[in-house]
């Protein structure tokens, strides 16, 4: 929602007030927090300070908890322009995030639907979701079991604070102030992942399961296989793997484990997205296939 005619509008105090008129959303950097919780904020050529009860949704309240001010020193920060005043001679600025944020949200709900895909950045992660921004500090959780069809014991074992990723919408709760997101749609059905493969293959995997009989290995996080148990072999190695076969018609790829590798980070996600940018219906099993996978009607949601 910020634009370059936004940023330009930094550039002097009349174009700030027309700004502050219009309820403008602008960008600038938070430079330092207060003792009191304040941020200071460098926007365009001028400061501002946004007020501890402006720096973010819930703070008022305490339904959002202090950390939410403290993460955003050094980093970008949106927000709208209350007011302007003059200290010493120099133009002071008093900065609302939490306006921004509440103005992000209305255009949201009033523009989102079902199944539409938005982009997003990581902001927080914990033991049962990711935290994302979708816009103007406008924060939605992708729960842990919606990041990606493989099980994972840990967010992190698939993104990291920062990373701009892609999401689709679930849905919104009866009162419109929370967007739930879902990944693991955007990441490819079996067979566009199994497409990505051919037996006699070798390459990299991910132990995600170790059962007395065999191991379960993640090719990619939409696609796994399953390898005979070998003694050494543990959950979340990453390990060599020769595609011995795969079978659309049973969802199977029959795997050889080769040999353990070190460890590496997650790879960037590779997405399958649609070319109308909305998903309206998800099936992850082949057509024909004996097994029902996981499905998605998002006009039902």
């Amino acid at each position: 929602m910020t634009t370059p005619e936004n940023q330009a509008a930094c550039a002097d105090l009349h174009a700030l007030r027309r700004a502050m008129e219009r309820e403008e959303i602008l960008e600038g950097t938070a430079l330092l927090c207060d003792a009191a919780r304040n941020l200071h904020v460098q926007l365009g050529d001028y400061m501002g300070v946004i007020p501890r009860e402006e720096t973010a949704r819930g703070i008022a309240d305490g339904s959002t908890k202090e950390i939410a001010i403290l993460t955003r020193v050094g980093k970008p920060v949106c927000c709208t322009v209350l007011g302007i005043e003059e200290h010493d001679g120099t133009p002071l600025l008093r900065l609302s995030r939490r306006r921004a944020q509440s103005i992000a949200l209305t255009h949201l709900r009033s523009t989102l639907t079902s199944g539409a895909i938005l982009p997003a950045t990581v902001t927080h992660l914990a033991s049962f979701g990711a935290f994302v921004d979708i816009g103007c500090g406008v924060v939605s959780m992708i729960s842990i079991e919606n990041l990606s069809i493989s099980r994972i014991p840990h967010p992190s074992c698939r993104l990291h604070i920062g990373q701009e990723i892609y999401a689709a919408v679930l849905g919104m709760d009866a009162a419109g102030e929370r967007i739930y997101l879902t990944h693991k749609e955007l990441l490819g059905t079996w067979a566009e992942n199994a497409a990505l493969f051919s037996p006699g293959m070798t390459v990299s995997a991910t132990v995600r399961g170790v059962k007395d009989y065999g191991l379960f290995m993640e090719l990619t996080p939409n696609l796994s296989g399953l390898a005979e148990v070998r003694e050494g072999i543990m959950d979340g190695d990453r390990v060599s793997v020769y595609i011995k076969a795969i079978a659309p018609d049973r969802m199977k790829i029959k795997l050889l484990a080769i040999d353990k590798l070190p460890p590496a980070p997650p790879q960037p996600p590779h997405y399958f997205l649609p070319p109308e940018g909305r998903l309206t219906h998800w099936r992850y099993a082949p057509e024909h296939c004996a097994k029902q996978g996981q499905e998605t009607n998002f006009s039902l949601i």
